[in-house]
């Protein structure tokens, strides 16, 4: 591995991704598990492999090199036996014989995305151009459309939330069992507010069109329809005024089904669908005064027909089975992985640091699958199990197939070992247990000097920061100490795996409580730790935790002295509206709310360095919010820099500039923290 440095590793391994092996499915004998990997940890195209589970054997299915594709392979779905496989490259179809390795481009024209095989695996069903759903026999025949838009706005088989409950992201259409029918997201986005993105460093370049659903702003109009495999289709009904949003859906033993959401979130409904005539039963329903939290995977039904769900009471999030918790009071639901037969298989959390792997059926009860420190997780089926665990020896963490009566057969992992090494010490801090890691320079010793201190949170509802689990972003937190500082890493209210209380703490008020425990962190640990200069205090983010470091410098000068804020959120009305409704609800019912959070309005506070970063293509967090924020810091005569990246979308970090964006980010707080 050639020497270099952590940000430049960062970028060549795709933030330690890159030769990690992932997306587990198991045969339903476990004799063959499929998965993705890239050949090295500095290959940015995964391939497809498969598992021989008895000999330990690796077959290569799908190369892209081999493809004469430009890009890997970067999500695949098989039919129930495992017998086939469809991915896509380059906007082509394929599909690989499992037993076989034959690998076949399909003759479809157009763009494909979302390819997936029936449960039968006889025909495959993927979008076209992004707006069309398209099934094509596996030889290449009676390639044909089922649904095609009406209007510029429209797309079948896409839907717009419905990765919430999804562990593989959001879904568009859903096979039913027999492979006969299917059941189809109609997307409508033509009342949906269109912005437009563009890069002034490429001023040839025609701008890009962008549907963004805004806080406050209409909606795109959802609809499921249960469709033949000929495009004959009937809609399926439901109160779409007091229930908008499409959250999950699926097709399974007990028939179609729909998870769909009030726009406040605070109630949500569990939907049967008769198949033959679209009309739906309320199978469940749940309610809460302040939003009812999609857990991923859930709910579902085992093969018996009983609903498996969450319930949220006293302060922890309890797996169900027909209403009745079968998890016990502390233990934290973080996923439900995969339902096989009438086992259920699940992460959760005791302590909030690791998430552990976890069964429970009604033959067996409860079982936890995994027992070292970390963040585990897995894929199950047919007794064989698939067990990750990435722990804080390696990033990307170590996979393993347990057969019953086998030993373990390990799934090699390629990526790179990090040029740098960790080590931060773990602290709970304060009346609350705030969880923390405090990295101090390698070559620093105690009472040799004092240190400047840098706090480098996310904060936000999305992510912990601190796991037991070595990631890109920790490995990053040590570059920062190794550049002069004492890097404080604190998770406070609002941040998964405390419980449901925990997580609601920042409802109507996204910054004030994050804020509050980032203050106590940082004294707590100074009380520990004399070196750490309270009169050097700078911050750091990115998206939240951006939106977090400006916050806090603007707010908290008597703690804060610098603060770099990337790709953050500085109106909460720019923001899409089922994320930030879900915190600040609707802006015309709550303005206040959307005033205290306004990074706009708190402008003439500023009184310290702030340096704002932010990509010109960024999608996510339009450049719009840094931009307006830099102008109402003009106007408020408030000093402070901008850095703006050409050709950077939202994920900058891991990109081409990442090495000079840290190298600036490292210069500023050095220079405005008198750091060594």
């Amino acid at each position: 591995m050639p020497s270099d440095t952590l940000p430049a590793q960062l970028f060549r391994t795709g933030r330690f991704t890159h030769g990690v092996p992932g997306q587990f499915t198991v045969a339903p004998d476990g004799a063959t598990v499929l998965y993705l990997r890239s050949r090295a940890g500095d290959d940015p195209r995964p391939c497809l492999w498969a598992l021989d589970t008895q000999s330990g054997t690796e077959r290569l299915l799908a190369d892209p090199a081999e493809l004469l594709a430009s890009r890997g392979i970067d999500s695949y779905a098989t039919d129930a036996a495992v017998t086939k496989a469809a991915f896509t490259l380059d906007g082509g179809l394929w599909t690989a014989d499992v037993a076989t390795g034959v690998a076949r481009r399909l003759p479809v024209a157009g763009t494909a995305t979302d390819a997936r095989p029936d449960p039968t695996g006889r025909r495959i069903g993927y979008v076209r151009d992004d707006e069309a759903l398209w099934l094509i026999e596996t030889d290449g025949t009676d390639n044909h459309a089922v649904a095609t838009p009406e209007g510029p706005a429209v797309a079948y088989g896409r839907a717009e939330h419905t990765g919430a409950t999804s562990p593989s992201g959001p879904r568009g259409y859903w096979w039913a069992p027999d492979g006969e029918h299917l059941l189809m997201a109609r997307t409508d986005s033509t009342a949906v507010q269109l912005w437009y993105t563009a890069d002034p460093a490429a001023p040839a370049d025609t701008p890009r069109p962008l549907r963004h659903a805004a806080a406050g702003t209409p909606q795109a109009d959802v609809t499921l329809w249960l469709t033949a495999l000929d495009g004959t289709r009937t809609e399926t009904r439901w109160d779409r005024t007091a229930l908008p949003y499409v959250t999950g859906a699926g097709w399974d033993a007990q028939g179609p089904y729909a998870v769909v959401q009030s726009r406040d979130q605070r109630t949500v409904l569990f939907l049967g669908i008769d198949p033959a005539d679209g009309t739906t039963s309320i199978l469940d329903e749940r309610h809460d005064k302040a939003w009812v939290q999609c857990v991923p995977g859930l709910p579902a039904r085992l093969r018996s027909g009983d609903l498996v769900n969450h319930a949220d009471l006293r302060n922890t999030r309890h797996l169900t089975l027909d209403g009745t918790p079968v998890t016990p009071q502390g233990l934290q639901l973080r996923e439900v992985l995969g339902i096989d037969g009438d086992e259920v298989l699940f992460t959760a959390s005791g302590e909030p640091t690791e998430t552990h792997l976890w069964t429970y059926s009604s033959t067996h009860g409860l079982r936890r699958l995994s027992d070292e420190p970390g963040v585990h997780a897995g894929a199950r089926r047919g007794g064989t199990l698939v067990r990750i665990a990435r722990r804080a020896d390696r990033p990307g963490g170590h996979a393993e197939v347990v057969r019953p009566n086998g030993p373990a057969v390990p799934i090699a992992s390629r990526a790179e070992l990090p040029v740098l090494d960790v080590h931060p010490t773990h602290l709970v801090l304060g009346e609350r247990d705030l969880r923390a890691t405090l990295h101090l320079p390698s070559w620093h010793r105690p009472g040799e000097g004092r240190l400047p201190v840098l706090l480098d949170p996310y904060g936000g509802a999305a992510r912990q920061r601190v796991t037991t689990e070595l990631d890109w972003s920790t490995l990053l937190s040590q570059w920062f100490a190794e550049q002069g500082f004492a890097v404080l890493v604190a998770d406070g209210r609002g941040t998964p795996g405390r419980g449901p209380e925990w997580e609601r703490a920042v409802h109507g008020d996204l910054f004030g409580p994050v804020l509050e425990d980032q203050v106590t962190a940082l004294h707590e640990a100074a009380g520990h730790f004399p070196d750490l200069d309270l009169g050097r205090v700078g911050i750091r983010g990115w998206s939240y935790s951006g939106s977090l470091a400006a916050f806090a410098v603007m707010h908290r000068p008597d703690v804060f002295h610098a603060a770099v804020a990337g790709a953050g959120v500085t109106d909460q009305r720019l923001y899409g509206a089922h994320w930030r409704e879900r915190f600040l609800g609707h802006p015309d019912e709550h303005p206040e709310r959307y005033r205290r959070n306004s990074l706009l309005l708190a402008a003439p506070r500023l009184t310290r360095p702030l340096l704002l970063i932010h990509g010109l293509c960024d999608t996510n967090v339009h450049p719009a919010n840094t931009l307006r924020l830099s102008e109402a810091l003009l106007h408020a005569g408030r000093p402070h820099e901008v850095l703006l990246l050409p050709g950077t979308g939202h994920r900058a970090i891991g990109g081409p500039l990442t090495e000079p964006l840290l190298n600036h980010q490292a210069e500023f707080l050095r220079r405005h923290l008198k750091a060594s």
